[in-house]
């Protein structure tokens, strides 16, 4: 395990390196006009950048307590931003070395002069300039986005009211609010402050019901630890059900042993426990209400996406459930509602969903939304409805990777159950 650790930062270190070589290449020849001291104040800062993101990636590796938990975030997301928009500009710079290796094999093959002696023409110059102005230009502007998207975006917590209509819905469930959230995350945040707001926001909607539909630290139980006291807070009149999301189970990272991970899980459980969370693993809760009853249905991670697993049970969470009941279950991976809730459960009347995060990039508009996640989910994001079934996808409370949101903001959904 720690040889190919060491394998894999020889060759990512190696990798970034010639990337910041072949770019400073591009910018030394773009700033050849420069004056001396100006020139060496850039490569200072270039370099000096290089050398800091070594030593921070470094030191978190070798001990993530050395640097404060709250600067991790935004400093890596930064660090994040700047090596993708670097990799844009190395798009445009390979584009213009391939059309000077094909014009010189051209003149080297096809010319009656060699390649040394043909003079370039001034429309290729400037057109090799364009290009690699332009690659410039793409990639600064996406690390401006990206820096914005951590700063503003990460917890722009925007509220979505939807009015969902349940056939034969009894007047004792119409009007019935629900408040959902996804995809805490807690282990990616790094502003206590903002996500107490996200909080308030979240008990500001008053509803009846919350539910939480999976994924609520990134890989290990005690990432929620210095969050509990805030989450501890939501509450609602009729319950804060919960259920669990791939990330829960501790999948992605080593541990010592198989009891070192099964206890992870469990303590996950128990803080769910702890915060008032009526966490459903394969199980179900009924709400009654004037002679009419309410299944709210939560089963464990199961996906219909090769790579995620499926740990969960509808079947056994399904048993017992009252046939004239209003049917609403927590899943946390939408392709779930095609492969087995459509097909075999026609009388679960919605189904609350997360995992995607609309990847936290994208467009999201009224009139169009747009995400690279849709090439691997067909419900990505918002409401679907196939006949007399719904499907809801939130967009997620938290954010896993890059610290941060461009166009797609973290989400508190609150429903409004209507007759349809």
């Amino acid at each position: 395990m720690l040889k190919n650790q060491i394998i894999a930062f020889i060759f990512f270190t190696t990798f970034f390196l010639l990337i910041d070589f072949y770019i400073w290449t591009a910018i030394s020849a773009l700033t050849g006009q420069w004056q001396t001291k100006s020139k060496s104040i850039l490569k200072w800062v270039y370099w000096g950048f290089t050398v800091f993101t070594f030593l921070f990636f470094t030191t978190y590796r070798l001990s993530d307590h050395m640097i404060p938990r709250w600067l991790v975030g935004p400093v890596s997301g930064i660090i994040f931003s700047v090596t993708i928009a670097k990799i844009f500009w190395v798009v445009f710079l390979l584009a213009d070395d391939i059309l000077r290796l094909f014009r010189w094999i051209y003149a080297f093959f096809f010319s009656s002069q060699t390649a040394q002696e043909l003079p370039i023409k001034p429309w290729d110059m400037s057109r090799l300039k364009f290009l690699q102005i332009t690659g410039l230009g793409i990639g600064a502007t996406f690390l401006g986005a990206s820096i914005l998207g951590i700063f503003k975006g990460a917890h722009n917590y925007t509220v979505h009211k939807v009015k969902l209509k349940i056939k034969n819905l009894p007047d004792a469930f119409k009007g019935l609010t629900i408040a959902q959230i996804s995809d805490v995350h807690s282990g990616s945040f790094w502003d206590r402050e903002a996500v107490s707001k996200g909080i308030d926001l979240i008990n500001k909607q008053k509803a009846d019901m919350v539910f939480f539909t999976g994924d609520l630290v990134n890989d290990r139980s005690d990432e929620i630890v210095p969050w509990k006291d805030l989450f501890s807070k939501i509450k609602a009149p009729l319950g804060v059900f919960s259920t669990l999301g791939n990330h829960d189970y501790g999948d992605y990272v080593p541990w010592p042993s198989a009891a070192a991970k099964k206890q992870n899980l469990e303590d996950l459980i128990q803080h769910h426990k702890d915060m008032g969370w009526d966490i459903l693993l394969d199980e179900h809760r009924i709400i009654e209400k004037d002679g009419h009853k309410l299944a709210v249905i939560g089963i464990q991670n199961w996906s219909a996406v090769g790579k995620f697993p499926k740990y969960g049970n509808l079947k056994k969470a399904y048993e017992g459930v009252p046939q004239d009941s209003v049917q609403l279950l927590l899943s946390h991976d939408p392709s779930h509602w095609k492969a087995e809730v459509q097909p075999h459960y026609p009388n679960i009347h919605a189904t609350f969903s997360g995992h995607t995060h609309g990847m936290q990039f994208g467009v999201d508009t009224k009139y169009y939304r747009w995400s690279p996640v849709k090439m691997v989910y067909k419900q990505w994001i918002d409401l679907y409805t196939e006949g007399e079934q719904h499907l809801y996808v939130n967009r997620g409370f938290g954010y896993l990777g890059y610290p941060g949101r461009m166009g797609i903001y973290p989400e508190i959904t609150v429903f409004e159950l209507e007759k349809a």
